[in-house]
């Protein structure tokens, strides 16, 4: 046993743990991939056949063990892609499919799908919405779409649409929202409705937040330098919520950052950030799989970046000037 920080491959969303046993990744001499533990015992059998570029002896990566690719011998289940597993070597779910892979963590959740539903379950592999939905949105701004009676639909360009059914909105307890008849100012619209604001902090967390508010000017002319169209400054606001408070496995506040839509800037990792525990101490998320970075750094970083860009590109119509 070792300490170790771990980042779960292939989302926006990092898991930190100490003391955790190193797995590793092997490989069959037929390229089936299993997992052992450090003592050499496996953990899962060599079953799957995996298509990336996952090296024999690689580290598993996250609270969980995600097989990127298909076991052998077995039906492939209809929209899903991958298998997860506990760090005991006990299966937990397969992911829902999304961009050629296994989806990808958002707001701190992945969707899954079971009996042809699909549900969403957390970092740790714990199932927080149960499936029981025909299709359902990545969660964004604390909402999530869902449908039901709906189905896929090929599209001329071999591309795949959902078409049909109800649709309805959820929030992160897996709860039915109801639209607003007004709109009190600081909801979010979804779809042309207007849903309540969904967040809720305590003192210590609306501290953390006016930490990026204060920078919110800097931030935004930042991330809007190399858009090529203007942007009025109304709307190059920018948002930031709390979206996962810590837990077992995961000691941080994440934070996104959204824009005068409330939508999220990235999907993976664009202006997401996390704080220690005490609210003291600032990252940024470098990269899907690189890990943290203290924000001063991250900041200086990205300043460099727009000026170079804009030395580079003179007629850049969203101005960044640093003061």
């Amino acid at each position: 046993m070792k300490k170790s920080l771990l980042i779960i491959a292939m989302i926006p969303i990092l898991a930190f743990s100490q003391e955790k046993e190193v797995l590793r990744y092997f490989k069959s001499k037929d390229s089936l991939v299993g997992v052992k533990n450090q003592k050499g015992e496996i953990i899962v059998p060599a079953q799957f056949e995996i298509y990336s570029d996952l090296k024999d002896g690689d580290p598993v990566q996250g609270e969980t063990i995600l097989f990127d690719g298909a076991k052998k011998n077995e039906k492939w289940t209809e929209n899903t892609w991958g298998y997860v597993y506990d760090r005991k070597g006990n299966f937990l779910y397969t992911p829902f499919l999304y961009d050629n892979g296994p989806d990808y963590f958002c707001e701190g959740l992945r969707r899954f799908v079971k009996n042809g539903k699909i549900g969403f379950a957390d970092r740790n592999g714990k199932t927080v919405i149960e499936p029981k939905h025909d299709f359902v949105s990545p969660f964004n701004f604390g909402y999530a779409s869902f449908c039901d009676g709906c189905s896929w639909e090929k599209t001329e360009e071999e591309h795949r649409r959902i078409v049909g059914g109800t649709w309805k909105v959820m929030n992160v307890k897996g709860e039915t929202v109801q639209p607003l008849v007004k709109n009190s100012g600081n909801d979010v619209k979804i779809s042309g409705k207007y849903y309540p604001y969904p967040f809720q902090y305590n003192e210590k967390e609306k501290n953390i937040l006016q930490f990026f508010e204060k920078q919110n000017k800097k931030l935004s002319d930042l991330y809007y330098v190399n858009v090529y169209n203007k942007i009025p400054e109304k709307e190059k606001k920018l948002f930031f919520e709390i979206i996962e408070r810590p837990k077992e496995n995961f000691p941080y506040y994440q934070v996104n950052t959204y824009d005068y839509t409330k939508y999220d800037l990235g999907m993976l990792y664009r202006f997401k950030f996390m704080v220690s525990e005490d609210g003291k101490t600032f990252y940024a998320i470098e990269s899907y799989n690189d890990g943290k970075v203290p924000f001063e750094e991250w900041l200086k970083n990205e300043i460099k970046e727009a000026e170079q860009f804009q030395k580079e590109h003179t007629d850049n119509p969203n101005k960044f000037i640093n003061k």
